[in-house]
């Protein structure tokens, strides 16, 4: 426990550290990401010999063997050569950038990461050290990522309500920094007594996102790869595709999940004289109900198309969104007919760190409400 604090209190020194130095604490997870994931892949390399697909030249040990000017451009170009890689590799160094001016610094921040065995650190310690980070961020109104975060109390009353089971799938087609899935992973590991098969599944069969922010989805893989969720050569479970664009076919027992707020989607075009204007997006589909620009609506629905015949969703939505005119009229007439829609729970103002903010969560399953006698 006594290292558990000791580790926690280093990571949060340099923060802190940094931020006399105008890094942000986005800026200060993101660097504290890339570094953990090499230092982590270093480990896994050397301990049960695999290939983890990183070049030789811009493993751990070649960060640890430079100081200054040197270890700085090498850094630099560390990242935007991983960035360019395949695979889980590329999703966490995609457009990756280095926010630490101060070659010591990072030297001192490389250092303090070697200096630990993280591989053989349990998950709930890696968790803990990263969720805080996340959190703190979050709290950091001038970061915007209160928006990528979801207060983990409210996730964990979803996901208390929705209750998964071993051996089925989980998605959020717009998933953050992973919330969700940390915290589906948790209530299971810790409400049932699983067998080797469904802990194997759980691992690795289980979640499934789609994060369209480069930076939001590589801290949500990151912190599922801490909370040993997925294989560090495996697959990446977390899509940069838009979710709404189309159905991708697959479909799955547990949807939860809350969409950015903000009721329409655009995109910016230039018209024919050079000016630049917005135009409404709509994601004209034919397994949607309606089509519309307010993109709240649009994951409704398309969460319901991701359900299996059985499948169960929990979505937070606008207050109200269901209840206006026009296309949310459409979408709640058809929920009712077609699912069986059996919870409008409203939340308390000012649970989200943008205040003001007011929300419900909606809780349906996919298969027709129970018809009255």
């Amino acid at each position: 426990m006594n290292n558990t604090e000791s580790i926690v209190s280093k990571v949060w020194s340099f923060c802190h550290t940094l931020r006399d130095d105008g890094v942000s604490y986005g800026d200060y997870l993101e660097q504290l990401t890339y570094l953990l994931f090499l230092k982590m892949a270093d480990e896994y390399s050397r301990y049960y010999g695999k290939d983890v697909g990183i070049p030789g030249q811009y493993n751990w040990e070649s960060l640890k063997s430079r100081k200054g000017s040197a270890l700085e451009s090498h850094y630099i170009r560390l990242l935007r050569e991983l960035g360019r890689q395949k695979g889980m590799i590329g999703q966490i160094f995609v457009k990756s950038q280095n926010q630490i001016q101060d070659p010591a610094k990072l030297y001192k921040i490389i250092h303090m990461i070697d200096a630990e065995d993280w591989v053989s650190m349990g998950a709930d310690v890696k968790g803990d050290i990263y969720e805080g980070l996340l959190e703190r961020n979050a709290e950091d109104v001038k970061s915007g990522a209160g928006q990528y975060f979801t207060p983990r109390a409210l996730i964990r009353a979803m996901v208390e309500c929705i209750r998964p089971e071993p051996g089925k799938t989980i998605a959020d087609p717009a998933c953050g920094t992973g919330g969700f899935f940390l915290a589906a992973y948790d209530f299971l590991v810790n409400n049932y007594n699983m067998d080797r098969d469904q802990k194997i599944f759980l691992k690795n069969e289980t979640f499934f996102g789609n994060e369209i922010v480069a930076n939001a989805r590589r801290l949500a893989l990151m912190n599922m790869f801490l909370h040993n969720i997925g294989e560090i050569t495996g697959d990446c479970p977390i899509s940069s595709d838009d979710a709404l664009v189309a159905d991708a076919g697959k479909r799955y027992d547990y949807v939860l999940t809350n969409p950015p707020f903000g009721k329409k989607s655009s995109i910016t075009i230039t018209n024919g004289t050079g000016k630049q204007d917005k135009e409404d997006l709509k994601y004209n589909r034919q397994d949607f109900w309606a089509t519309t620009s307010n993109k709240q609506l649009n994951f409704v629905q398309h969460v319901r198309t991701m359900l299996k015949t059985t499948g169960e969703a929990a979505v937070v939505v606008p207050d109200n969104v269901l209840f206006e005119g026009g296309a949310g009229e459409t979408v709640r007439r058809k929920l009712l007919e077609n699912t069986d829609l059996h919870t409008i729970l409203r939340l308390p103002t000012g649970i989200f760190y943008a205040q003001g903010v007011k929300a419900n969560v909606i809780f349906f399953e996919n298969r027709p409400a129970a018809k009255d006698p």
